[in-house]
């Protein structure tokens, strides 16, 4: 059986290929990163004991560096099982909830049509092309010459010009051979049962191809040169060949750069895209004039787990940026999330590069808040807490919110972190109580539950921090050039490297203000992954720690001058690892303070009320409480046989 090229697309894009392979493989936790899709096992083809078998979820790909095989879902399935194709074809479509095809004459001639179709758009776009360099085209030339694109950016993207006429592309078409059913599947002329000729469809307009995963072109939007004209954007209609809400504006070559970016970001329109491309950011995609779909935010997530939204920063960019959180929730899965970046207000990504360059978009992208943030912003912005109703609205809303979230796992965090938002805010609930809920009829669900904790822990796995470890100075931000709690986390890592087995993605994702720590973690991450240190002196002998010597004296000077002997490596390692969980905690603590103060000061900014002056105060207070106690920590040294009060 022969089966259409668009129905395999879509079942292996439904499907990671790690989800297929996993099946049959373990991941090697060292050297596997989910975050970023990238997986690494011992190879099922032939038996070894070091990993050198690769799968990569943003190719759909595997590949072994030990005995050469590779391929994809289906060639995965055919070697491995010795099933033939159409079996391996049932066996994905089955993971993808997608129905098989049945044989279908007519369905296979559709597709010998679809062929012609991207011929019949392939001539089209040549046209426009052509038009732009004639003399039809001057006014589209200075148009993009105002807009700052140049010569090569207009060649790259295949600009063009639609002239004002109402037949001059369905001629030049139909003199190459192209149909009447052909030029109106393709959706280039307006036709219909009340219209006596088919007219173009696109007219006095610069012409943007819009290309498929596969580089082909299947539509087109064309920005009206006329102010005098309804619809200042035109998109293709539905065809054949294009459906909008499952395409995103120059997902090819995005795709292709977003490993070298480390993320893909959407923006809003084509010219932001091509703007930024031409700025040297060329990862960037769009919607087809519509809000963000879901089928188009599944896309972001197959080529990164983290990709950034980035929204204008009026008042309309906010709400759109909102509303796209009910999009967003559903599909939140361990190491799967979004970003928001918000531009200044009154600014477009186009705007933003001429002015300042690629560097002030990218200070926007590198100040991208995390979604937990912008679910906080979008049900506290603006509104008064003054009431205990109104807070026990603000707790339904959320949990509401985080209900929709589909993974259990994800969920039971996110209730966390609202929880500990609201406590913050409205200050903690009361120690001592029983039943297993929080404040806010909030589940106790939380990091790290199950039974056998050693003291430190709560039921139900929320950290609890000891009365004196909340004063130490863990929770102080330094003025130090080298944050105490950040180089208790690093230290702790580099000491002890077994503890990357259950907080690699902990430490991953952790925000470091010190650059020179954030070098030496990203060197640490890579030397985990390239090799498997089990001691500080394996892993600062990897050549990937060799520049970075300097930090770490400097690391192990700070270390060692304020006595943090769990973040050492004297430390035995349940000491090391309660001590990673608490530092983590409270580093986490502290930034979300420190977000909720440039908030409330940026609301005060814009409204000196009574309740935002208070709430900027609360907020300060609370840090110079947190930043100004200093204690020793307890309940640490029990295996050590260090005594509690260490330092």
């Amino acid at each position: 059986m022969r089966f259409p090229q668009s129905f395999l697309d879509e079942i292996r894009d439904r499907v990671p290929i790690s989800d297929l392979i996993g099946r049959r493989v373990t991941w090697d936790k060292r050297k596997t990163n989910t975050s970023r899709g990238d997986y690494w096992a011992c190879c099922p083809f032939h038996g070894e004991k070091t990993p050198s078998f690769h799968c990569e979820d943003k190719k759909g790909r595997y590949h072994c560096f030990g005995c050469g095989v590779s391929g994809d879902h289906f060639r995965f399935l055919t070697e491995l099982d010795g099933v033939s194709f159409p079996e391996a074809v049932q066996q994905v479509a089955e993971m993808a909830g997608v129905p098989m095809p049945e044989r279908d004459p007519d369905a296979e001639r559709r597709e010998k049509v679809r062929a012609t179709l991207y011929d019949v758009m392939e001539m089209a776009v040549s046209f426009f092309e052509a038009q732009l360099q004639e003399s039809a085209g001057a006014k589209a030339r200075a148009y993009l010459r105002d807009r700052g694109l140049s010569g090569v950016t207009q060649k790259k993207f295949r600009l063009g010009y639609a002239p004002d006429s109402r037949n001059a592309l369905k001629e030049h078409l139909a003199a190459r051979s192209a149909t009447k059913d052909q030029i109106e599947a393709c959706g280039l002329v307006v036709f219909g049962d009340d219209i006596a000729v088919s007219y173009d469809r696109f007219r006095d307009r610069i012409m943007f191809p819009i290309e498929d995963a596969r580089g082909r072109v299947i539509a087109f939007g064309g920005r009206a040169l006329s102010p005098d004209v309804p619809a200042k954007y035109l998109n293709s209609p539905e065809t054949e060949l294009f459906h909008k809400g499952r395409i995103l504006y120059n997902f090819r070559r995005a795709r292709e750069n977003a490993r070298k970016a480390g993320t893909i970001v959407a923006v809003e329109g084509y010219m932001d895209v091509i703007a930024l491309d031409q700025a040297g950011i060329d990862n960037a995609v769009a919607p087809l004039g519509t809000a963000l779909t879901e089928d188009q935010l599944a896309l972001l997530w197959r080529v990164t787990p983290e990709p950034v939204l980035c929204f204008d920063g009026d008042k309309a960019g906010v709400r759109a940026a909102f509303r796209s959180l009910e999009l967003a929730l559903p599909g939140l899965k361990p190491g799967r999330s979004v970003r928001y970046a918000l531009l200044p207000e009154g600014k477009d990504p186009d705007d933003l590069v001429r002015s300042g360059g690629a560097e002030a978009f990218e200070s926007v992208l590198a100040a991208a808040k995390p979604l937990a943030d912008m679910l906080w912003s979008r049900e506290t912005t603006g509104r008064v807490f003054d009431t205990p109703e109104r807070r026990a609205e603000l707790e339904k809303l959320l949990r509401e919110a985080t209900n929709l979230i589909q993974d259990e796992s994800v969920r039971r965090h996110y209730n966390q972190a609202m929880r500990e938002r609201i406590n913050a805010h409205f200050g903690s609930p009361q120690q001592g109580r029983g039943g297993g809920r929080g404040r806010g009829g909030y589940d106790r669900g939380g990091y790290g539950g199950g039974g056998g904790r050693r003291r430190g822990a709560m039921a139900g796995g929320r950290l609890a921090i000891s009365e004196s470890l909340t004063r130490s100075r863990l929770l102080s931000a330094s003025v130090d050039e080298m944050p105490l709690r950040e180089a208790a986390l690093v230290s702790a890592v580099l000491c002890h490297p077994d503890l990357l087995a259950d907080h690699f993605d902990d430490f991953t994702a952790l925000e470091l203000d010190h650059s020179g720590l954030e070098r030496l973690r990203s060197a640490i991450l890579e030397a985990c992954a390239t090799g498997r240190p089990r001691s500080r002196a394996e892993l600062v002998e990897h050549p990937a720690l060799a520049a970075h010597a300097e930090t770490v004296a400097r690391l192990d000077e700070r270390v060692i001058r304020t006595r943090l002997w769990t973040a050492t490596e004297k430390a035995a390692f349940e000491d090391a690892q309660e001590g990673f969980r608490q530092a983590l905690h409270l580093h986490r603590r502290s930034r979300v303070l420190r977000r909720e103060l440039r908030a409330a000061e940026a609301a005060l900014g814009r409204e000196s009320s009574e309740l935002n002056f208070r709430r900027v105060a609360d907020i300060r207070n609370e840090i110079d409480r947190t930043d100004s106690l200093e204690a020793l920590v307890e309940g640490f040294g029990v295996s050590s046989g260090r005594p509690t009060r260490s330092f």
